[in-house]
Parts: structure tokens; C-alpha cells; sequence
């Protein structure tokens, strides 16, 4: 059940994107399942009874595909170690650190060939620390509340660690963040595949993002979140 959750899951993130880059040879739905069956050999016992999962992958490929994939690379590492995330979730694994993709050049490699190595990497896995009292917090479509403290960002994205951690499909590992600095709050978007909005304008890319108003709603992915103040904050 779950490693075929984990093809669809590649199918529908990658397979459009990266397919002409492709071609012929390795599919990333490929990679995907070698990868998923490489954490599944890969899986431990721990201390306490848990099974241990590999993080840290490494994908060999020929240097032909990896020419092709050159302008798809950072994306495709990024989904396939999302993937792996889900997919250790999906199983019940326990991980030591986030997953981590690398595509590696290995001229041991033909075209349409590729190997994959798996290890464990241990690494934070804690969302941010709370430092001060906050007085805004961005509502989730459940309605519970997380608290928006100036200088810590609140990051929204499918991955475990975030803040707002949302199971979308269309939502990127980490896809934007709610930032309050010197009482002035914006909606960032990092550089997501799909885009954030704000009362449905589209948040421009780069680092100022758009201003944030008291009851202003975000939409990332299929989800809406409103953000609120108990002083308001200073917009631009």
C-alpha cells in the first residue's frame, strides 16, 4: 500500500516536469521505486523496538542523463526526498534526519542505468523554538492556531518539521513562511512548484514576499489559512 502510494505520489509531482528531460531513459518514477525498495531492505531495529530507516540517498546516474536532467535536478532531488518521506510514514519508519536526495555523476553508469545508496544520516528533525510571547498566529484550516513570534518564521510545506505541516500533494516540502519582523508581517514563498497566495493574489517570488494584513487569508495548495492579531501588525 504504501510503495504504491509512493509511485502515485512521484507520478503526479514529476513525471509531467521532468519527462522530456527524460526522454528515453531513466523515469523518475523509476528512481522513485528503487529508492523506496532500497529503504525497505535498509530498515533496522532500534534500541527501543522502532524500525529505522534510511535518509540519505545517493543516486548514481550516467553523465548522458545527468546532462539531461541539469535544469531539473534541484527539483526532482527535492520531490523524490519528499517522497521518501511519505513513503517512511506511509510505513511506519522512524528517521533520524530529514531525507536527502543527491544525484551523482558516475561515469560507471550507462544511460538508463542507475544505482542507489542508502544510509542513515541523523540530523534535526525539531521545529523552531518559541522566543518570545507572540501576538499574531496564522489559523489553520482545522482551526487550531500557531503562533507567529517576531523573528521566527512559521513554515508551511509537506515536511514533518514544519509548523504547518500539510499532506497536499500540490504543496512543496517547504512551500512558503509567515514572517513578523519589527511588527511588520509578510507571506514568503520558497520557491514552490505551485504558489502561494494571499486573498488570491500571488505572492511574487523573492525575499520581501507580500504584506499580511489582520484576517488576511493564505492559500498554499488546497488549504486556507487566516492570519490574525491580538495588536495589529504593521502592514506595508
Amino acid at each position: 500500500m504504501g510503495l504504491q502510494r509512493f509511485e502515485k505520489r512521484l507520478e503526479r509531482a514529476v513525471e509531467g516536469a521532468f519527462a522530456r528531460a527524460f526522454r528515453s531513459q531513466v523515469r523518475p518514477v523509476e528512481l522513485g521505486r528503487r529508492l523506496a525498495r532500497e529503504m525497505d531492505l535498509a530498515v533496522d531495529v532500534g534500541v527501543r523496538g522502532e524500525r529505522v530507516a534510511p535518509n540519505a540517498f545517493a543516486v548514481h546516474l550516467s553523465p548522458t542523463d545527468v546532462e539531461k536532467l541539469a535544469d531539473y535536478a534541484e527539483q526532482l532531488a527535492a520531490e523524490l526526498a519528499d517522497a521518501a518521506e511519505e513513503h517512511a510514514g506511509d510505513e511506519g519508519y522512524v528517521l533520524r534526519g530529514p531525507a536527502e536526495v543527491d544525484l551523482v555523476e558516475d561515469p560507471r553508469q550507462r544511460a538508463g542505468q542507475f544505482q542507489v545508496l542508502a544510509r542513515v544520516k541523523p540530523g534535526p528533525r525539531t521545529p523552531v523554538s518559541i522566543r518570545t510571547a507572540p501576538t499574531a498566529w496564522l489559523v489553520r484550516p482545522d482551526g487550531s492556531k500557531v503562533p507567529v513570534v517576531d523573528g521566527d518564521p512559521v513554515t508551511i510545506g509537506r515536511l514533518p518539521e514544519c509548523e504547518v505541516a500539510l499532506s497536499d500533494p500540490n504543496v512543496s516540502r517547504r512551500h512558503a513562511e509567515v514572517r513578523l519582523i519589527d511588527g511588520k508581517a509578510s507571506v514568503v514563498d520558497l520557491g514552490s512548484l505551485n504558489g502561494t497566495r494571499v486573498n488570491g493574489r500571488g505572492v511574487p517570488p523573492g525575499a520581501d514576499g507580500l504584506p499580511l494584513l489582520p484576517d488576511d487569508e493564505v492559500w498554499v495548495g488546497t488549504a486556507r489559512m487566516r492570519f490574525v492579531v491580538d495588536q495589529p501588525a504593521r502592514g506595508s
